[in-house]
């Protein structure tokens, strides 16, 4: 019994120190547990607006693009527009310098006749005719000069033209400077056109360069918020899974730790009685009347045949009495068994109070070794489960963080 006692007060040292590790792991895995659904809610307040933000910007973007867009389809309208009036303009030019041209030829040709004397003959050929036709053309502009100069060509004053009279050649000779102008200002003006024209043209390609630089750059942007957009709202997602995952985990840890807290003390009131009845056992074996009885069991030379038989029955009364005390007070399984075999012992009449002190004897022997084997068991217990529940963190921050990435 005081080999029992013993291990009673190390398992409940035991306990306690058990207990005090278990309240630690409640404690640090309860306020890590709330730190991190701090941070998760925290993190949920800043995500939301920030998927907002990003989502608006995108908006803005694609508005951006689109005005991009309608840009650069009217920079390349005005090109072709003014493309078409360019080659429109370069045609008539191109058309109207040969014209000058054949006109300044055949005008350069009538000079070359009337100074040579063949004024007459050159009114046979193709050139005259040129000239006729140039000088119909533009009969409501010509003036009385003019005029002169298309009778003669018409043949119209007769007879072969005098070399002396010189008012027909310098007629011609006029004529012929002002073609020469007209034909240096056509050209000069189509100069000036072409000019401005490839200006247009060279500030349109900067524009157009410009407008597809811009709508590259926005298209890049609006990928990129894209993907900021699908990343926030998955780590949104995983995040609210987490933290409902953590809180649900807290509220099991609260409630489990409660539950140890409370099977503790009840183990620690059941262990407290059973140290009071066995040192209440202990204290009834060792007293006086216990020694006075346990003597009275021994035999002498004049004790009779009855005296023994009443001495043996009342220790086994007695005897019986304090294992059944110490029966009532220990816990369920533990050792009862053996307990009521030694009161069925006790109670019997061919089993002698020796081989019953051998019974405590073994029962003794045999709570000392299924202590040392409950010590090791729980040792292991221990730390098995400290173990667990650090792996069972570490894979579900794996999990969560595969999830993430």
């Amino acid at each position: 019994l005081q080999a029992m006692q013993k291990k009673v007060a190390e398992e409940a040292e035991l306990a306690e120190d058990l207990h005090k590790k278990f309240l630690c792991y409640c404690k640090s895995n309860g306020g890590d547990l709330a730190a991190n659904n701090e941070a998760a809610e925290t993190k949920l307040a800043d995500l939301g607006p920030a998927i907002d933000a990003a989502i608006s910007k995108k908006a803005q973007l694609e508005k951006d693009l689109a005005s991009h867009q309608e840009e650069k389809n009217a920079n390349k309208a005005a090109v072709d527009q003014a493309t078409a009036l360019r080659e429109k303009e370069k045609a008539a030019f191109d058309k109207e310098l040969a014209e000058n041209k054949v006109n300044y030829n055949s005008v350069s040709k009538a000079l070359d006749a009337l100074e040579q004397g063949m004024g007459g003959s050159f009114l046979q050929t193709g050139e005259a005719g040129v000239l006729r036709a140039f000088l119909m053309k533009k009969q409501e502009k010509l003036d009385g000069d003019r005029q002169e100069v298309l009778s003669f060509l018409s043949g119209e004053q007769g007879g072969e033209y005098a070399p002396t009279s010189s008012e027909i050649l310098g007629i011609l000779k006029q004529m012929k400077d002002e073609m020469a102008q007209d034909n240096k200002d056509m050209v000069a003006t189509e100069e000036s056109a072409k000019q401005a024209y490839d200006e247009l043209m060279q500030a349109k390609k900067n524009e157009a360069r410009a407008l597809a630089k811009a709508i590259m750059e926005k298209l890049d942007r609006r990928g990129d918020i894209k993907v900021e957009i699908a990343e926030m709202k998955e780590d949104h997602e995983d995040t609210v899974r987490r933290l409902a995952k953590d809180k649900e985990f807290q509220v099991g840890m609260k409630k489990n730790c409660a539950t140890k807290e409370q099977v503790y003390e009840e183990e620690k009131n059941m262990r407290a009685q059973e140290v009071t009845a066995l040192a209440e056992t202990i204290k009834m074996l060792n007293s006086d009347d216990a020694l006075e009885l346990f003597k009275k069991t021994l035999p002498s030379a004049g004790s009779s045949f009855l005296q023994l038989q009443t001495t043996d029955a009342s220790m086994r009364t007695q005897a019986q009495a304090l294992v059944n005390q110490a029966r009532s007070k220990v816990r369920p399984g533990h050792n009862a068994a053996r307990l009521d075999f030694i009161s069925l012992a006790l109670s019997g009449r061919k089993v002698g109070l020796d081989k019953v002190i051998k019974m405590v004897e073994e029962l003794i022997a045999t709570l000392r070794e299924e202590q040392e084997g409950d010590d090791q068991k729980k040792e292991y217990c221990t730390v098995q489960l400290d173990g667990a529940g650090e792996k069972q963190k570490v894979l579900e921050r794996t999990v969560s963080d595969i999830g993430t990435s």
